[in-house]
Order: structure tokens, then C-alpha cells, then sequence
């Protein structure tokens, strides 16, 4: 380590240039992950911040809350069974909305509308205002997102598709979902809403999109059996079952994929060609009884050293960029992420150093040290 740390402070210059690369390799990776994690966070996080075990959709459905309407009945009946310890009914509904009179909102706004039931654990914690309450039918919690475009508490919201005038009580935090602001409601104020038309509940009683299950030990097979038409899923498969999620979040790891293998090239052709130049400084120091793991060595912990400092400055300008994001642009840099991608990114350095440090034993003393560079 001490030699290497020697040669890093006699050739900065080279060093620098190698470790800048390093850098905007790791900066890329991390504006990447924030764009692809802001993206899924768009498109799901609603239904991520469910605390559920297990979800009940109609059967034939694939998990696509789009494609599925269930009785809520199932829900009142089936708490305390199958080791369900509560049920949640869960409905939704895509709304355009408009604030009443309103000088700072001039545009429509598109919003999940999304059904619940107070006091159930579905339901999220707000950060300003008051929780919803069963007995008000017209409250409604909305995501901050509406916040900044001019909605506060207090303010009437009017569906422009109906005569449905509701009241802001509540401001919740990363509540979106399909990329969509979400307005939280009470469950019986969405059902007179997306079920007015005669016929259009199917004939279902309680009619809901979909029903959350809390339980340790929930016997899904029991349940199926016990009850018509429907299906259950995981919480990972119906976070998959998110319009266009699966699709967003594949395409941003096969980037995230090729980007990791483009960058082991990269770097292994680096070291390559940077230990190609050090021949003859090799040879001579097989010449005087350096042993090939001795120089190996060297050459890995300068890598170690090089990628380890090169990624840490990579993670500081990746979170200095996002403070200059547009604040609508949707990014979000989870920190475990950014962990682990840098440990990937360490590991695909040393690697790559490794491959090329073989070079080293193929090196004969005797002929590096005549060679002319």
C-alpha cells in the first residue's frame, strides 16, 4: 500500500485524469438510479407506503389495479380468519379536479382519486392537517405535490366531471400513484362517485378495487377456496402490477446493467494500458526480487484507493446536481441505493484491475529492462 500511495502522489496528474473518469462513471450511475427511483416512485408509491401483507384482486386480474372491482364485503367478513388480523377496502379512480374560484391554480389537475377507510392502516399519516374522519364524507387528504400548485387546507376541490365538491383537511407526503398526485377519500364518498352510473358495480356488493390483508400467517389458499372470483397477491406483485411500472423499472436496470459492464471495460482497458507503460519499472523491480504478488498487490490497492476516492466524489456531485433539479423533475436518491451501487461499482474497479494486473507475471526482467520506451 505504502508504494502505491507513492507512485499515486508522484504521477498525479495521470492518476487524476484516470480517477475523473471513475468519477463521472459513478456520478452517471447515480443520476441514473435517482431518475429511475423518482420514476417508480411516480408511479407506485401509494401503493409501496401500503403496510399490507396481502392484497385481494378479481380473479384474472394479473395484479393490475386497473382491471380489478371485488366486494368490500370480503373485507368485513374476513378479518379474524385465515389469519387475517384487518382488512382494508381500497378503491380508485382517475379524476380531474379544479380549485373553487382560484386565482393561483388556472389549469385542471389530474389526480388518483382514491378511496379508503379512516382509522384503517392504509390509510396515510398526514403532515399538516387532520387525519380523515368517518363521519365527515366530503374531507379529503391530498399529496403535497397539489400543495404546490396552489391547494391548501381549508380549500374546496370540485370534480369536474360531477357536482362533487370536496374539502382539503389533510396534506400527506409521497402519496402518488400512476404518476399522479393522489387525493385520499372517505371509501363511501368514492363509491357514490365511481359506481353513479346503475350497473356499473357488476352487481357486487360494497363494490371496491381491491382489499389489503394484515396478518402473519395469512392462509391465502383458504381464502381463495372460500371466496368467488377473486385472487391474491404479494405486496411485490402488485407493486409490479402498477401500470407501466414493471416496464419503467426494467428499462432503468438493463441501463444501469450495460452502464456497470461498459464501465468494467473502461477501466480494465485503463490499467491495462497503464501497466503496459510500466514495464520496464516492473522488471526491474522482479530484477531486484519483487515477487509478482508483491507488484499485483501495488496495482490493486492504487485501484482500491483511485475507485474508492473517485466514487465518494462521484456520490457529492451527484447530490449537489439534484440540488439544481427542476422541482418537478422526478428523482429520488435513496441512500441504501447509492450504497449499493457504489459497492458494485468498487467491485467492478478491483476486478477490472485485477484482470489487467495478470499482465504482471507475464513481464520477464531480463527484456523489460533492455526495452526502450
Amino acid at each position: 500500500m505504502f508504494l502505491a500511495i507513492k507512485e499515486m502522489r508522484h504521477s498525479k496528474t495521470r492518476f487524476i485524469m484516470i480517477g475523473a473518469i471513475i468519477m463521472l462513471i459513478a456520478w452517471l450511475v447515480f443520476i441514473l438510479s435517482g431518475l429511475g427511483n423518482g420514476l417508480a416512485s411516480l408511479a407506485a408509491s401509494t401503493m409501496k407506503n401500503i403496510d399490507g401483507d396481502l392484497f385481494i384482486y378479481e380473479e384474472g386480474s394479473e395484479a393490475s389495479i386497473m382491471k380489478t372491482k371485488v366486494s368490500g364485503a370480503i373485507a368485513d367478513d374476513i378479518e379474524g380468519k385465515y389469519g387475517v388480523t384487518e382488512a382494508a377496502k381500497f378503491g380508485q379512480s382517475t379524476i380531474i379536479v379544479k380549485k373553487e374560484e382560484s386565482k393561483d391554480v388556472k389549469e385542471k389537475n389530474d389526480v388518483a382519486f382514491i378511496g379508503i377507510e379512516p382509522g384503517k392502516f392504509i390509510e396515510p399519516t398526514v403532515v399538516k392537517g387532520n387525519q380523515l374522519d368517518s363521519t365527515d364524507k366530503l374531507g379529503v387528504l391530498i399529496d403535497e405535490s397539489l400543495q404546490k400548485k396552489g391547494y391548501e387546507i381549508g380549500d374546496t376541490i370540485i370534480v369536474t366531471s360531477s357536482q362533487l365538491e370536496l374539502e382539503v383537511i389533510g396534506i400527506t407526503k409521497g402519496e402518488t400513484f400512476n404518476h399522479l398526485p393522489t387525493i385520499f377519500v372517505n371509501i363511501d364518498t368514492w363509491q357514490s362517485y365511481a359506481f353513479a352510473a346503475p350497473g356499473s358495480d357488476n352487481g357486487l356488493e360494497d363494490p371496491v378495487s381491491m382489499i389489503a390483508l394484515q396478518g402473519s400467517s395469512i392462509e391465502s389458499e383458504k381464502i381463495e377456496e372460500n371466496y368467488d372470483l377473486i385472487e391474491t397477491f404479494s405486496k411485490s406483485e402488485a407493486v409490479m402490477g402498477m401500470p407501466g411500472y414493471k416496464e419503467e423499472s426494467a428499462t432503468i436496470y438493463m441501463m444501469l446493467a450495460f452502464l456497470f459492464a461498459i464501465s468494467a471495460v473502461i477501466i480494465a482497458v485503463f490499467f491495462y494500458v497503464f501497466i503496459l507503460q510500466k514495464t520496464q519499472q516492473f522488471g526491474v523491480m522482479k530484477a531486484i526480487g519483487a515477487s509478482n504478488r508483491f507488484i499485483k498487490n501495488s496495482i490493486i490497492s492504487q485501484v482500491f484507493v483511485l475507485s474508492l476516492v473517485s466514487i465518494i466524489a462521484g456520490i457529492v456531485l451527484t447530490y449537489l446536481t439534484a440540488l439544481v433539479f427542476p422541482e418537478g423533475m422526478p428523482f429520488n436518491l435513496d441512500f441504501k441505493m447509492v450504497l449499493i451501487y457504489a459497492a458494485v461499482l468498487l467491485i467492478v474497479s478491483v476486478l477490472g484491475s485485477i484482470i489487467s494486473a495478470r499482465q504482471v507475471t507475464k513481464i520477464d526482467p531480463l527484456t523489460a529492462i533492455g526495452r526502450v520506451e
